[in-house]
């Protein structure tokens, strides 16, 4: 008996297509935007993937500022993952395993005393650096993302990189290398 297969119609196929080429141009840089947000790679792979999902859902309207939209999302799943943090703790293994890498314990110390410092920041703030320096979008792409006015967006910025240029100081000061060599 021969099987017949389900072909897809030509317009979901080029869909498929254009979104399958988003995912890989845009995943690294949002993954990395997640690393910094929340606590725990995992975490990040799951807004990532949360990320991907709704954006695919929307492509027909997403796909005109894809990277503005996906970035829009990700901030919401990192504060819905915030959310769920908050309401339910859960103890966290990563600071002990990663205590047994030795081998580039060093680049993971300056890493990880960055994201603490991040951390330290009001999330309006934190959320501002990611999008502006680590996604690099411009201004108008940030206040679009976050929901904010350009203003907002400029002053937090402002503030948030005179708060992390005094947190890496004290860091540094206190003996903890933050700065590459």
């Amino acid at each position: 008996m021969r099987r017949i297969r389900a072909v897809a119609p030509a317009g979901r196929a080029s869909r498929d297509a254009e979104f399958t080429e988003f995912v890989q141009v845009a995943s690294p840089s949002l993954l990395r935007a997640a690393l910094v947000l929340l606590d725990s790679r995992e975490d990040a792979e799951d807004a990532l993937q949360v990320t991907m999902l709704r954006t695919y859902r929307r492509w027909d309207q997403a796909k005109e500022a894809p990277l503005a939209y996906a970035r829009a999302v990700l901030v919401n799943a990192c504060r819905e993952r915030w959310r769920h943090l908050r309401r339910h703790p859960e103890i966290s293994q990563d600071v002990g395993e990663l205590a047994n890498v030795v081998s580039f314990a060093e680049a993971v110390d300056r890493r990880h005393a960055l994201v603490r410092v991040l951390r330290q920041l009001p999330a309006i703030q934190r959320e501002v650096l990611v999008c502006r320096y680590l996604l690099d979008a411009t201004v108008a792409e940030t206040a679009t993302a976050l929901d904010i006015a350009e203003g907002t967006v400029k002053s937090a910025a402002s503030r948030g990189l005179e708060q992390l240029r005094q947190l890496l100081y004290d860091e540094e000061k206190r003996g903890r290398c933050v700065h590459p060599r």
